[in-house]
């Protein structure tokens, strides 16, 4: 696959739709923050399209893209994910979820001052983008990030997303294998394609009684 402007201008353009839709299908405030995962990540991608453009020529760019990149990338999801895992679940499920929501605002808060009081870059490596961002501890913010996301995601009682975390922990491998210096850009990209399956968790919970009939009894395994 042949990494662009043009392929993060193509793949963020059709994930942004199919968030727009994921959000016009849902008819349940506590389903909102999910349903807009894919709006978010597409977004991102188009924001890549605008660090491509930026780097090109030079190799190398540091802008307002840049940083907006980097904010949904590092602060933004790992707060954003278990807390919106967490408002969808059953109440059952709710207490295992609370682990990595607090975990995801601790890192969330961490890796916002580390882009407050540090540069941002990002340089055109190959077919690939690789984002340069000072974080003391990279090991113990990385494995925050990662449990925060994915253990959310595999810790949800709807199989649906137990399925899209399983599909961003082997995006992860993939990236961490093949481009671990591009890891943010391309794990992104994997987690962008993926979160497309909540289009189908929408349409699911719409059509569920349980849900329908409000939070009280919980919903089930979908």
């Amino acid at each position: 696959m042949c990494w662009s402007a043009t392929a993060d201008l193509t793949a963020g353009t059709v994930i942004t739709a199919v968030g727009i839709a994921c959000l016009a299908r849902t008819r349940h405030a506590r389903d909102l923050p999910v349903a807009a995962l894919p709006l978010i990540l597409g977004t991102h991608q188009l924001i890549e399209a605008a660090v491509w453009r930026s780097a090109d020529g030079s190799g190398s760019g540091c802008g307002p893209a840049t940083t907006a990149w980097a904010v949904i990338a590092l602060p933004l999801l790992p707060v954003w994910v278990p807390l919106a895992v967490l408002l969808a679940a059953a109440p059952e499920v709710r207490p295992r979820l609370l682990r990595p929501a607090t975990v995801g605002l601790a890192t969330g808060a961490y890796l916002a001052y580390c882009l407050a009081t540090r540069p941002v870059s990002a340089e055109v490596r190959g077919h690939t983008l690789g984002y340069g961002v000072n974080v003391p501890w990279m090991p113990l913010a990385l494995a925050g990030y990662l449990y925060a996301t994915l253990g959310a995601l595999l810790l949800a009682g709807d199989r649906r997303l137990r399925l899209l975390g399983l599909l961003m922990a082997v995006g992860a491998l993939v990236s961490a294998a093949l481009w671990r210096l591009e890891f943010a850009s391309t794990w992104c990209a994997f987690a962008a394609a993926a979160s497309t399956l909540i289009l189908v968790w929408t349409g699911d919970r719409a059509r569920s009684p349980s849900v329908r009939e409000g939070a009280g009894r919980g919903a089930p395994d979908l």
